[in-house]
């Protein structure tokens, strides 16, 4: 089972930037998919972008234009780089490596989550 480690995480004010990080135990250009999801307190964890194997993108309505994902096959590291950070995305943002037909599908490897916190 692939296991994974994000990182990056932290506390910063509105209108700022972070770039999490996403290792793997894996080569990850074996992996069909690879995705950030987000989870806030009292609410369900959902998938903010996700990235195949050939580098197609996806992102939920809410981060797009302010959110990037990428990939780095030789570090076996993912990244989600936010940018114009807003109250609204604190939350615990995990990575996941997963396939993708029509949308992305989960895979059962999820690292242990990193929080990230924006002040207004």
């Amino acid at each position: 089972q692939v296991q994974l480690v994000e990182s990056g995480g932290g506390l910063v004010q509105a209108g700022g930037s972070l770039r999490l990080s996403c290792a793997a135990s894996i080569r990850i250009f074996s992996v069909n998919a690879m995705g950030w999801y987000r989870q806030a307190p009292g609410k369900q964890r959902e998938l903010v972008a996700a990235i195949t194997r050939g580098g197609r993108t996806n992102y939920a309505d809410s981060v797009k234009g302010r959110f990037a994902i990428s990939r780095d096959n030789t570090k076996n590291t993912m990244y989600l780089q936010m940018n114009s950070l807003k109250p609204e995305d604190t939350a615990v943002y995990y990575c996941n490596a997963g396939s993708y037909s029509n949308s992305y599908l989960a895979g059962p490897s999820w690292g242990q989550g990193t929080q990230v916190t924006v002040s207004s």
